[in-house]
């Protein structure tokens, strides 16, 4: 007879933590941030939730690490030729071709379609829209997600500025709202459609105020 193997613990826990980031981000989607339960969670994963509360303390918890390894796994996947990834999904970069113009347009198309994909679209609104009623889960929201991407764009631009690509007197951060925000607003608001030539067209216009004039 084979001998008997022992489960393997560690991968019976990654199904389970899988399957939790999963149920979360689902349920957020369908019933919203505040209708989302541990006990809903604990329910649609297929685990006690006991399981849960020895991982996390609290919903918001479950809900922050799902949706950062959700939007990690989706930038692993749609990270442009030429940018860099860590193995732990912690750090990307913004490629440098030297052609600011193409490599902003590279990473703001695949920006439009992160923010269009169905499986990211929901939980994102859902923990926007309750971001913006609950500072603490705002705050949270804004430290681990939204400044490490933020800073990828500083240091592109502030690459670009030492090139010679950009004003000498460019502030990285309000060029980079020029570029986020529009996407960010006609998404958020539904105004009109988030299109790859949309994303062209925000960085021609932001460039075409930012390059050096004779």
């Amino acid at each position: 007879m084979a001998p008997h193997k022992a489960p393997d613990s560690s991968r019976r826990s990654d199904r389970s933590r899988r399957a939790i980031y999963d149920a979360a981000l689902a349920l957020v989607g369908e019933s919203g941030y505040r209708r989302t339960t541990i006990e809903g969670i604990a329910a649609r994963a297929g685990v006690g939730k006991q399981t849960i509360y020895r991982w996390w303390p609290s919903k918001a918890a479950v809900l922050m690490e799902a949706f950062l390894d959700l939007a990690a796994r989706a930038a692993e996947e749609a990270i442009p030729e030429g940018g860099a990834v860590s193995q732990d999904g912690a750090e990307y970069g913004i490629p440098d071709t030297g052609d600011l113009a193409a490599d902003l347009k590279l990473v703001l198309r695949a920006t439009v379609d992160e923010l269009n994909d169905p499986l990211m679209e929901a939980p994102t609104r859902a923990l926007t829209a309750e971001g913006i009623v609950d500072a603490k889960l705002g705050a949270e929201f804004v430290e681990k997600l939204l400044d490490p991407q933020l800073a990828l764009y500083v240091t592109r631009l502030e690459a670009a500025k030492e090139a010679g690509q950009l004003r000498p007197d460019a502030d990285p951060r309000i060029a980079l709202e020029l570029l986020i925000a529009p996407l960010t607003h006609r998404w958020l608001l539904r105004t009109l459609p988030l299109t790859h030539a949309y994303a062209d067209t925000i960085v021609d216009y932001a460039l075409g105020g930012l390059t050096p004039r004779p």
